[in-house]
This record gives C-alpha cells, structure tokens and sequence, in this order.
C-alpha cells in the first residue's frame, strides 16, 4: 500500500501538471486526463491532426518523471515485430541463444504515428500492452513497473497507414484529442517557444518515478461505493442496446472506466469515487470502443453523441457519502 498523504499527491500532480503546461499551452483538461490515465496506469491514444503537439505531450510527460526509463518508436510501414519486442539470437561462442530487449522495455514508451506499422508489427503491442509482459520462445518476460504507451496517430491521413484494429483500440484506456491553441495569446507563446528552438526534451523533472509508484497506489486504494460500480455497468450495459451502435463496450471497458474515476477522484483531492468523476471520464475512456452502425455513419452520428444520449439517461445514484 501506498504511504502517500494526500497532500503529498495534491503537490506532485500541480507540479506534474504545471511542468508539462509550461510546454503545451492551454490544454489543462488535456493535460488533466493524460495524468489521470497515467495514474490509472491505462494506456493513452492522442489523435489529432499533424502539429498540434501530440509527441510533445508524450515526451513532456515522460520527461517529467526522474529514474523512468523512456522509449521512443517511430512507426513506419517496414518496422518488424522484433524492433518492437525484442530478438533472440544465437551466440556462436557461448553456444546459448540470448535475447536482446526492445523498446517496450521501459517504463514509459512513446509510439509516434502508431498507425503506420503494419497490422503484423501492431499485433506485437497487444500482449504488452494487455499484461505488461512479452512472450517470446515460449519464456514470459515482464516489462518494468509502471508500464505506460502513449501512442499518436494522425487521423485525417490515409496513405500508407493501417487503422488500428478494434482488439488494439480496446486496450487504450484513453483516446483524446489536443485541438488547437484556444486563444492567440497561447498561439503567440507556442510561437516564441518554437523560434527559440525549445523542445519538451528541455524540460526538468519534478518527481521520482517512486513517487509515482506510490501515486499509483493510492489511487488503486480509492473507495468506489458498489451503487457507483452499479451506475458505471448500466452506462456500459446502455451502449449494447443503443440502436445506433453495433458493437457496445466489454467488461474491459467497464472496468477502465472504474479505474480512471478513481484516478480522477484522486486529482480532485477526494478518497472515494463520485458519479461526477464517472462522467467525466466516461467520454474519453468508451469514445474509441464504440462501434456504430452504418446507417449511425451515415447519419454522421459520433461515438460522442451516443454517449451523450445514455450519459443523460442513466439513473444516478442517490448521494450517500458524496
């Protein structure tokens, strides 16, 4: 268990949050859910259009953090399986096969364009990414504690790319978007960042990757009320049943939408999970694993609407310690 107060974790998220805001200007509710999904130890899709600082926020998160070991891949279309996981070759002179460790190896990894890899090498992530291990010549081999894969991808480019298969976007806990700059004056200073040539590599870190462990586990420890795990299965149960979708969210889902409350809870200086931090992160924690029907598509119904619908038709649950 954790030793964390929570004090302690109030001072390292504002410090978190202020040192990854001093690069990516005006997103604070982007920033929020990056370390909400790191604290949930989720794994985090941005999705965006090209230069709104997708991989900044990554690096800048990843940076943040001393004693986190920190991995980046760059995905194109002729990347192997084994440039990912890892290869085992034979050592003629010891006459032993030895194995030698990829980027996923890591505390943090950063997949840059995550969709330009084939579906082959993309099928290397799932086992990774679902139990923080890699199999390879039959031996299970754990990856480093917290495990966390921050991929991008851009959405609006279709040339040499490979969509993400539905088992692949399922194990994302989050899907968000960073947007443009909201005001001018965040522009201007973006601006004068880029002219003076600063990047997110600059940036100092501000906790240890302890402090982090321990964050983790005092979310882990948040209470969530069973009336409140009940509200979260009927929102995830609504979405099999909405006309519009054709395939709704697995107990997988259910689950990270748990977790990530807590995580949200837990920024919000509370010890117990609310069904205001299960709307907040309802949207994008299911956004991604929603299928819609064609006739939803032609409609040009979003993933986002639908679980506007269920959102405002779900019962909430009667306050008892909240």
């Amino acid at each position: 268990m954790s030793t964390l107060d929570a004090e302690t974790f109030d001072r390292h998220f504002a410090n978190l949050s202020a040192n990854i805001s001093d690069f990516i200007k005006g997103k604070p509710e982007v920033v929020r859910l990056a370390l909400v999904c790191l604290f949930a130890q989720g794994h985090l899709l941005v999705e965006d259009v090209p230069g709104v600082a997708k991989t900044s926020l990554a690096k800048a998160l990843a940076k943040s953090v001393s004693g986190a070991t920190v991995k980046r891949i760059q995905f194109t279309p002729d990347l192997l399986p084994s440039d990912v996981v890892g290869v085992q070759t034979y050592d003629q002179g010891s006459h032993m096969f030895e194995f030698f460790e990829g980027p996923v190896f890591a505390n943090i990894v950063i997949g840059d364009e995550i969709n330009r890899a084939s579906p082959k090498t993309q099928s290397a992530l799932l086992e990774v990414m679902a139990e923080r291990q890699v199999t390879v010549d039959g031996r299970p081999r754990p990856v480093p504690t917290p495990f966390l894969c921050i991929a991008t991808q851009n959405p609006i480019e279709h040339q040499g790319t490979y969509a993400l298969p539905e088992a692949q976007l399922d194990r994302f806990m989050m899907r968000i978007k960073v947007g443009y700059p909201p005001d001018i004056a965040d522009e201007v200073d973006i601006i004068a960042d880029g002219v003076a040539r600063r990047v997110p590599e600059e940036l100092g870190s501000v906790m240890t990757l302890d402090d982090l462990r321990d964050m983790i586990e005092m979310v882990r420890s948040l209470h969530i009320e069973p009336d409140v795990q009940r509200y979260i299965a009927m929102i995830t149960r609504e979405t099999r049943k909405h006309a519009s979708v054709r395939l709704g969210i697995s107990p997988r889902g259910s689950i990270a939408v748990a977790t990530a409350a807590q995580a949200h809870a837990a920024v919000l200086g509370r010890s117990f999970v609310t069904p205001e931090d299960v709307r907040a992160v309802a949207k994008p924690v299911l956004n991604h694993r929603l299928l819609l029907t064609p006739e939803a598509r032609v409609r040009k119904q979003t993933a986002e609407e639908v679980l506007d619908e269920i959102l405002v038709g779900a019962p909430v649950p009667r306050p008892s310690r909240w």
